[in-house]
C-alpha cells in the first residue's frame, strides 16, 4: 500500500523527491501519512479534494489482505 500511495503522489508532485509515505498501525486501522512539499499540497489534494478522494478510493479497492481500515493523512513536509 505504501508503494501505491508513493507512486501516485510522486507522479502528481512537481517535487517528487520530497514525497514520503509513513505507515502508522493502530488497532484495526492503518494510518498512512503522506508528506509532500508545501507547493505540491494543492496538486495532491486537488480541487474540492477530488484527487485525495480518488487516492482514498484506490486504497479501499486495493487488496491489502490485512483486514484493516485505511486512512490517508496528507501533510506538508518541512
Amino acid at each position: 500500500m505504501d508503494e501505491l500511495i508513493e507512486f501516485i503522489a510522486r507522479h502528481l508532485a512537481t517535487d517528487p523527491g520530497a514525497v514520503r509515505v509513513e505507515r502508522v498501525p493502530r488497532h484495526n486501522l492503518s494510518v498512512y501519512r503522506l508528506y509532500v512539499a508545501p507547493g505540491d499540497m494543492g496538486r495532491v489534494i486537488g480541487r474540492q479534494g477530488r484527487v485525495a478522494t480518488a487516492i482514498r478510493a484506490l486504497m479501499q479497492a486495493a487488496p491489502i489482505g490485512e483486514g484493516r481500515r485505511c486512512v490517508l493523512d496528507i501533510q506538508e513536509r518541512h
